[in-house]
């Protein structure tokens, strides 16, 4: 067993010190993947610096139609919140169904996207709602955030603070969900901002979160699930794994795509 020293910062500034002071530290969020990494001696931190109860990076701000959210805040209140359910229903529904309870109640929004894992749902929603994310440094738009499996545009020391985006008129989220895990095999968030839709996709693509552009197109034109009926996603450049093949997992994002659709409405 290694040696792991636990930092708990209590601001953002705080955090930065205690990287920088650090030899190899890495900064917890949920820890729902981090752990399980060192649990099996991929990662060995001699760090740990807790970001959980740093108060400048939690809650949730609805100001009109624009919405940011700490990135220190927990899924179960992003599912929680009213307010938000009233402006971006497809966030706050895709929120309460990750995990379980415990999951939902530790895990945060900043630790899934900074993390990115392929099957994660919120680079999804991040995505499709032309997100901003936030942090200690600058701020970054989501289709320049997200840069392949596991991989952001995150420097080794940068903080995701909070995220940010403009409300849609539509949205709501859909994923086939690995039974044991409840991980997406595929999941599809989508937003409509007037005649302009988007489409992102999680849980399914090679490279990790995508935009599915055919979709978007068609769905600009015809905001039905049957505008999608004549598309197909390539499986070339989709996962495939013992959950499922890579022709399994195009064609569940097509079905996950028109079910968030019909669930738009």
């Amino acid at each position: 067993m290694y040696e792991t020293k636990y930092q708990r910062a209590a601001s953002v500034s705080e955090a930065a010190e205690m990287m920088a002071a650090a030899e190899n530290a890495k900064f917890l969020a949920g820890g729902h993947t981090l752990i399980p990494t060192m649990k099996q001696r991929l990662a060995a931190p001699d760090t740990l610096i807790d970001l959980r109860h740093v108060e400048e990076m939690k809650g949730i701000s609805v100001d009109g139609r624009s919405v940011r959210i700490g990135a220190a805040t927990p899924h179960a209140e992003v599912a929680a919140s009213a307010e938000l359910a009233a402006v971006c229903p497809g966030i706050t529904s895709m929120a309460a169904h990750i995990g379980d309870p415990h999951v939902r109640n530790m895990g945060t929004i900043g630790g899934s996207i900074a993390n990115n894992d392929p099957a994660a749902d919120y680079p999804s929603a991040m995505l499709a709602l032309d997100a901003t994310i936030h942090t200690n440094k600058r701020e970054i738009a989501a289709g320049d955030f997200f840069a392949g499996m596991f991989e952001t545009a995150l420097e080794e020391d940068e903080i995701v603070t909070a995220v940010s985006f403009e409300a849609p008129d539509n949205s709501a989220y859909s994923k086939f969900p690995n039974p044991a895990s409840l991980y997406a095999m595929a999941g599809a968030f989508v937003a409509k901002f007037g005649d302009a839709v988007r489409v992102g996709v999680t849980g399914a693509g090679a490279d990790g979160v995508f935009r599915w552009q055919d979709a978007e197109e068609a769905l600009s034109a015809d905001f039905s699930a049957g505008a999608l009926d004549g598309l197909s996603v390539s499986a070339d450049d989709m996962l495939s794994d013992l959950h499922g093949s890579a022709e399994y997992r195009a064609n569940l994002v097509k079905v996950m795509a028109k079910r968030a659709v019909a669930a738009a409405g």
